[in-house]
């Protein structure tokens, strides 16, 4: 069995055994969740000890005939790109799973479908055929449909059927550019590599089809504007875990999707260049404008997350080696600084029942550990340098003015946007006197206080010191920029 099929499968083992476990033991299902979770994490990040910084290509791989007839594979692999991705992946799975001690009705089936999302989301990120990338991407759906229905808020039922409706009304044209592109190059073969040899044949006006069809699908699920409507709702009535996911490793796919079909189709998304920042800079200052409107944190966070996907989408428009580096270092933060505020915020509301700014002062004096790490997510969500959020906007930054000069002044002034709510929400929750209400609340708990500790650490180290991501990444990418 290769180091690829193990860690799609240990997840997926892992909520098999939790199937077999006793419902009355809680704590049985915990561990068994945990250590599949643990299990998983060691494997994809001992894949970076084995890696060769000096290749661009695939590595791992492992590919097997699935369906002769219609060309599909069971193909698997990881690059630059997508490695650390994975690695992201199962670092916020076992954050979310460590957060998840609140989860006391039918426990059992949440862990599952936990467990299945992970596998599904390793799925995306490794998957070499298009069709078996479908799969797996459809397949985030169904658990995330009932961790929002089941163990949602107030709103969860109108939350859960939204994003649905939402994601696989953007699969759909994803799955059509997927068959007309399929039925396009010769050979009729769903192989990545296969796809690539015979789509860049194809005329420019075909591949613009093509590639509109692909930033529906992808650009919902990172999202973008105009096609944002169900992430405020799901990251408001979600469970915080499942939020961690949602936000932290969700809206990354689309990223990682859309980088996948600028390559795959590159007289497209040379065509859209300018369609594709218009949109982001949009996403960028329309985000964060609403993200300051907000009074609600849960949502203040998911508007704040249009705006920080606008940056990726930055990069990933300008189509050049600094560029598409921004693009991928800014999925990596936004997933490690989104992920450690919804696991803050989840655990003070687990404690306040209460999500409104308005309800909180002063916290500092009652959990000054929970402030200390939230002032650094803030922090760092903001592009401080010291963060690994200024690393990645410093290089979408100057990929973008290499290309379009001083419009990206606009970028400029969505960060600085990002920067006002941020100063502002920190001032509202840790200045002024203690409300009596918020005299009891716990400070972070030991595992709590780990999980946070562990995201934050990592946001800083590739503040600090970026060069291992870098080397990891930088040859993938400039073998993807030299494509275009």
């Amino acid at each position: 069995m290769g180091h690829l099929t193990l860690l799609l499968l240990l997840p997926a083992v892992g909520a098999l055994l939790i199937a077999l476990a006793p419902t009355d033991r809680p704590q049985l299902i915990r561990r068994l969740a945990v250590a599949a979770a643990i299990g998983a994490l060691f494997v994809a990040w001992s894949l970076a000890a084995g890696f060769d910084y000096e290749t661009g290509g695939m590595q791992y791989a492992e590919k097997v005939k699935w369906n002769p007839r219609l060309g599909t594979y069971y193909a698997l692999g990881v690059d630059g790109i997508s490695l650390p991705l994975v690695m992201l992946t199962t670092l916020l799975a076992l954050v979310a799973l460590l957060a998840s001690h609140s989860i006391n009705e039918r426990v059992k089936g949440y862990f599952q479908l936990m467990l299945v999302l992970e596998s599904a989301m390793l799925g995306v990120f490794m998957a070499q055929d298009w069709a078996l990338f479908y799969v797996f991407w459809e397949l985030t759906l169904i658990p995330l449909f009932f961790l929002i229905d089941r163990w949602g808020g107030k709103n969860r039922h109108g939350a859960a059927l939204n994003f649905v409706l939402y994601t696989m009304g953007g699969s759909v044209f994803m799955l059509i550019a997927l068959l007309v592109l399929f039925d396009a190059v010769p050979g009729h073969s769903f192989a990545m590599d296969h796809m690539i040899a015979g789509s860049r044949e194809l005329p420019t006006q075909t591949q613009v089809l093509i590639f509109l069809g692909f930033l529906v699908g992808f650009g919902v699920k990172m999202p973008i504007f105009p096609i944002h409507g169900w992430l405020p709702l799901a990251d408001v009535q979600a469970p915080s875990p499942v939020t961690i996911l949602l936000s932290g490793v969700l809206q990354k796919m689309g990223a990682y999707g859309l980088i996948r079909a600028a390559y795959l189709l590159p007289d497209a998304a040379l065509a859209l260049q300018g369609v594709l920042v218009g949109i982001a800079l949009v996403s960028v200052i329309y985000g964060g404008l609403l993200a300051w409107r907000q009074t609600d944190l849960k949502a203040m966070i998911a508007y704040s997350s249009v705006s920080h996907m606008g940056v990726v989408l930055v990069g990933i428009a300008a189509l050049n080696l600094v560029g598409l580096t921004g693009a991928l270092i800014q999925m990596i933060a936004h997933g490690l600084v989104a992920g450690t505020l919804f696991l803050l915020i989840g655990l003070l509301y687990e404690r306040t029942k209460t999500c409104e700014i308005s309800h909180y002062s002063s916290l500092v004096q009652v959990t000054p550990r929970f402030a200390f790490f939230t002032v650094l997510a803030f922090v760092a969500a903001v592009g401080m340098p010291g963060t690994a959020g200024f690393i990645a906007e410093l290089h979408a930054l100057i990929g973008g003015f290499q290309v379009w000069g001083w419009l990206m002044l606009l970028l400029s002034l969505g960060v600085l946007i990002s920067a006002a709510f941020a100063v502002r929400t920190i001032g509202r929750l840790f200045t002024g006197p203690v409300r009596p209400q918020m005299r009891t609340v716990p400070d972070l708990r030991r595992s709590e206080l780990i999980a946070a500790a562990s995201l934050t650490a990592g946001t800083v180290l590739i503040g600090v010191f970026p060069a291992p991501l870098l080397n990891l990444t930088s040859t993938t990418v400039a073998h993807l920029s030299a494509g275009f």
